[in-house]
């Protein structure tokens, strides 16, 4: 299997060349009870759109699925905060690099879940006692009326990040993202401020903070690595960037 990036890539190209929706998958030449054992769940799940993936062909497009980076840790899953522990897709332990292999994912958390078990129990900390913690003093917020500002926001953050921060990137296109992140950050900010704190609001405001960290890291690096792919820089230096890019 080539890596996901490379496939994604030339998806991409083909459906930007053809002006096609997605492109299709053929596993007729496998042995069909084979694929139903290996994929039962996708086998059932396509069955229920009319579509048997040991005879039909199969619509295939890319799609956001894992992140690669977040809270820098070390190998027991331990952050530069302490006793704060970060595991799994929120964690880059260093384990996949610029990409991540199939399923690597789930050997990754099940290894650190237990090693960060293991440090804390080794750790053995104190229950600290903090007193009473005091309400969340909403005082000077309001209930908004104008909440579609939280689910329009959020929905053009995800629009905005396929289209220029997605599978091929450029400069131009990362400069556009910066800029309008930007002004969706201050809107955040603002809204963040007036009005009485929900679950939606710390999402969006936490998705649009992801993003900008994202392209900025993407800006800052000057070649195209793993699933960083730039048409502006598309070799790999070593030279000078065989190294991870941590924001702090």
């Amino acid at each position: 299997l080539a890596p996901r990036d490379i496939v994604a890539r030339a998806i991409d190209n083909e459906l930007k060349r053809s002006g096609d929706e997605h492109v299709y998958l053929d596993l007729k030449h496998l042995n069909a009870e084979s694929v139903k054992d290996h994929f039962p769940n996708i086998y059932n799940r396509c069955l229920r759109y009319n579509i048997d993936i040991t005879k039909d062909l199969i619509p295939v497009v890319p799609a956001a699925h894992y992140s690669c980076g977040g809270v820098v840790t070390d190998q027991d899953g331990a952050t530069s905060i302490d006793g704060l522990y970060a595991v799994g897709e929120v964690s880059m332990t260093g384990l996949h690099g610029a990409n991540r292999l199939a399923s690597n994912s789930l050997l990754e958390a099940v290894v650190f879940s237990h090693r960060a078990f293991a440090s804390i129990k080794a750790k053995q900390p104190k229950r600290l006692e903090h007193g009473t913690v005091p309400d969340w003093d909403d005082s000077g917020t309001t209930n908004s009326e104008e909440w579609v500002l939280v689910s329009h926001n959020r929905k053009e953050i995800q629009q905005l990040m396929w289209d220029y921060v997605g599978i091929v990137r450029s400069n131009h296109r990362l400069e556009r993202a910066r800029r309008r992140i930007g002004l969706i950050l201050d809107e955040v900010k603002d809204f963040y401020k007036r009005t009485i704190v929900t679950e939606g609001l710390i999402e969006l405001r936490n998705i649009a903070c992801v993003a900008d960290l994202i392209i900025r890291s993407a800006l800052q690096r000057k070649e195209s690595r793993g699933l960083h792919y730039t048409t502006d820089y598309t070799h790999t230096d070593d030279a000078h960037w065989l190294k991870d890019t941590v924001i702090r």
